[in-house]
């Protein structure tokens, strides 16, 4: 997660963590993302199925323009990730990020 913060730190993002139950919540003037993070675990699938379920609870009734959703994942857990199809992760609003073994963070 603190990868993912310095990654949008430097595009001038002001970041929290764990904001309402959420992993890390990120502003940029009307602009804001939800993020959930998992780390690197043997259990891959279990975590990626069960941030998705956390992201699902976290969006609100009624967004605003420009509420946005992460998944912060390792890059280890993209074959996990990809079991979501891009339509519905597109159709939700979800942007996934992987962070590589030396903290580059990359959006899939």
């Amino acid at each position: 997660m603190s990868a993912f913060a310095v990654h949008l730190e430097r595009d001038g993002w002001s970041v929290q963590y764990e904001v309402d139950h959420c992993d890390m919540v990120a502003r940029w003037g009307a602009e804001t993302i939800y993020a959930e993070a998992k780390g690197r675990t043997a259990a891959v699938g279990l975590d990626v199925d069960t941030m998705f379920g956390q992201l699902l609870r976290r969006m609100k009734q009624d967004p605003s323009v420009g509420d946005q959703y992460a998944a912060v994942l390792p890059s280890e857990a993209r074959a996990a990730v990809m079991r979501v199809p891009a339509r519905v992760r597109l159709a939700l609003g979800i942007r996934v990020f992987l962070v590589s073994s030396d903290d580059a963070v990359t959006e899939l």
